[in-house]
C-alpha cells in the first residue's frame, strides 16, 4: 500500500511539470452573456500594449463597471498574480482596456467580471480564466514557438524551473524512503 501511495505522489508531482499545448489560443464563448462581441489581437507581443474591446448587447442595463482580470505567464514557467483592470467606456456600450505585456511573456490569461449597480458580480467564465493568448515568442516547458526567436535560449534541455525540479527531486527521495521503510517493516 505504501509503495502505491509513494508512486501516486511522485506521479502527481511530476504531472505538474508537464506543459500544456503550447501556442494554442483558448477562447470562451460569449453566448448566454451580455456581450455581443470581444475584439483583441490573436498574438501577444512582448513589451507592447495588449488591448481588448467589449461590445454589449442592446438592452443591457444596470451595469456599474466591468473588470478585466489579467494574468501574464512567462517563459520560465512562472505566472504573475492576477491584475484587475477597470475597463473604460464613453457610451456604456463599448468597453476597452489595455495592459503592457512582460518581455518574457509566454501567454496572457484573462476573464471578465461584470458588476451591476447592486455590486453583483457576473464572472465570465464562472471559474478560472476563459482566454489564453500566446505570445510571438514562447516556451511551454518542452518546446519553443512563435514567429519571433529573440526569447529562445541556447539551453533548450532545461525544461524544469529550479523550484519545480527541487520539489520533484524531493518527492522522489521521500517516496524512496517511504518504500524503503515499508519494505523494512515486513521483513
Amino acid at each position: 500500500m505504501h509503495k502505491l501511495l509513494a508512486l501516486v505522489m511522485v506521479t502527481i508531482l511530476s504531472s505538474n511539470v508537464v506543459a500544456s499545448d503550447g501556442g494554442i489560443n483558448e477562447e470562451t464563448s460569449l453566448n448566454e452573456t451580455d456581450f455581443q462581441s470581444m475584439e483583441y489581437n490573436k498574438i501577444v507581443y512582448a513589451e507592447q500594449e495588449f488591448t481588448i474591446s467589449l461590445t454589449l448587447k442592446n438592452g443591457t442595463t444596470n451595469l456599474s463597471h466591468i473588470n478585466w482580470i489579467t494574468q501574464v505567464c512567462i517563459n520560465s514557467g512562472v505566472c504573475y498574480p492576477p491584475k484587475t483592470i477597470q475597463m473604460n467606456t464613453s457610451d456604456n456600450e463599448t468597453w476597452t482596456a489595455s495592459v503592457i505585456v512582460d518581455q518574457d511573456a509566454t501567454y496572457l490569461n484573462w476573464r471578465i467580471d461584470q458588476v451591476d449597480n447592486n455590486e453583483t458580480v457576473v464572472r465570465i467564465p464562472e471559474s478560472g480564466f476563459g482566454w489564453k493568448i500566446w505570445s510571438d515568442c514562447w516556451y511551454d516547458g518542452e518546446e519553443w514557438g512563435g514567429n519571433d526567436t529573440s526569447c529562445m535560449t541556447e539551453d533548450k534541455d532545461d525544461s524544469l524551473p529550479g523550484f519545480i525540479f527541487s520539489l520533484t527531486l524531493s518527492a522522489m527521495i521521500i517516496a524512496g524512503l517511504i518504500v524503503q521503510r515499508s519494505e523494512g517493516k515486513y521483513e
